[in-house]
Protein backbone atom coordinates (compact mmCIF):
# COMPACT_ATOMS: atom_id res chain seq x y z
CA UNK A 1 0.00 0.00 0.00
CA UNK A 2 1.56 3.17 -0.90
CA UNK A 3 1.24 5.79 1.94
CA UNK A 4 2.73 8.40 0.09
CA UNK A 5 -0.85 11.17 0.87
CA UNK A 6 -0.63 10.46 4.62
CA UNK A 7 3.06 11.02 4.46
CA UNK A 8 2.93 14.40 2.80
CA UNK A 9 -0.30 15.16 5.37
CA UNK A 10 2.11 15.21 7.78
CA UNK A 11 5.09 17.06 6.54
CA UNK A 12 2.73 19.67 5.57
CA UNK A 13 0.83 19.40 8.73
CA UNK A 14 4.20 20.41 10.88
CA UNK A 15 6.45 21.87 8.03
CA UNK A 16 3.30 24.52 7.14
CA UNK A 17 4.32 23.68 3.50
CA UNK A 18 0.16 24.74 2.53
CA UNK A 19 0.75 25.03 -1.82
CA UNK A 20 3.94 23.49 -1.65
CA UNK A 21 2.81 20.27 -0.76
CA UNK A 22 0.96 19.78 -4.12
CA UNK A 23 3.63 19.35 -6.75
CA UNK A 24 5.84 16.87 -4.30
CA UNK A 25 6.43 13.71 -6.10
CA UNK A 26 9.09 10.46 -4.73
CA UNK A 27 11.82 12.76 -6.48
CA UNK A 28 11.12 15.93 -4.41
CA UNK A 29 14.25 15.98 -2.36
CA UNK A 30 13.25 16.84 1.55
CA UNK A 31 17.21 17.95 3.05
CA UNK A 32 18.61 20.92 1.92
CA UNK A 33 15.20 21.64 -0.33
CA UNK A 34 12.93 22.51 2.22
CA UNK A 35 14.05 24.99 4.60
CA UNK A 36 11.56 24.94 7.51
CA UNK A 37 12.57 20.65 7.63
CA UNK A 38 15.36 21.10 10.57
CA UNK A 39 16.97 18.87 13.25
CA UNK A 40 13.85 19.62 15.32
CA UNK A 41 11.61 19.27 12.33
CA UNK A 42 12.85 15.71 12.31
CA UNK A 43 12.22 14.32 15.20
CA UNK A 44 8.76 16.22 15.44
CA UNK A 45 8.04 14.46 12.18
CA UNK A 46 9.08 10.89 13.14
CA UNK A 47 7.00 11.27 16.33
CA UNK A 48 4.25 12.02 14.01
CA UNK A 49 4.63 9.33 12.15
CA UNK A 50 5.27 7.04 14.76
CA UNK A 51 1.79 7.50 16.22
CA UNK A 52 0.30 7.86 12.93
CA UNK A 53 1.31 4.37 11.69
CA UNK A 54 1.60 2.61 15.20
CA UNK A 55 5.19 2.01 14.43
CA UNK A 56 9.09 1.95 16.51
CA UNK A 57 11.39 4.20 14.98
CA UNK A 58 14.83 3.69 16.88
CA UNK A 59 17.52 6.52 16.33
CA UNK A 60 19.94 4.30 14.42
CA UNK A 61 17.89 3.29 11.64
CA UNK A 62 17.37 7.30 10.75
CA UNK A 63 20.08 8.54 8.65
CA UNK A 64 20.08 11.40 6.18
CA UNK A 65 19.32 9.03 3.61
CA UNK A 66 16.11 8.24 4.87
CA UNK A 67 14.96 12.20 4.24
CA UNK A 68 16.57 12.58 1.31
CA UNK A 69 13.53 12.52 -1.17
CA UNK A 70 9.82 11.83 -0.20
CA UNK A 71 10.17 8.70 -2.12
CA UNK A 72 12.82 7.08 0.39
CA UNK A 73 11.23 8.06 3.32
CA UNK A 74 7.90 6.72 1.86
CA UNK A 75 10.01 3.68 1.59
CA UNK A 76 11.53 3.28 4.79
CA UNK A 77 8.01 3.59 6.61
CA UNK A 78 6.18 1.42 4.14
CA UNK A 79 9.29 -1.11 5.40
CA UNK A 80 8.43 -0.26 8.78
CA UNK A 81 4.90 -1.17 8.52
CA UNK A 82 5.73 -3.97 6.70
CA UNK A 83 7.73 -5.54 9.42
CA UNK A 84 5.17 -4.60 12.23
CA UNK A 85 2.72 -6.46 10.28
CA UNK A 86 4.92 -9.78 9.66
CA UNK A 87 5.33 -10.06 13.58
Amino acid sequence: MDHTIKIKKILSDILGLNDRLNPMTSDTFLLGNIPELDSVAVITIILALEKNFSISIHDDEISAKTFETLGTLVNFIEKKIANKNKQ
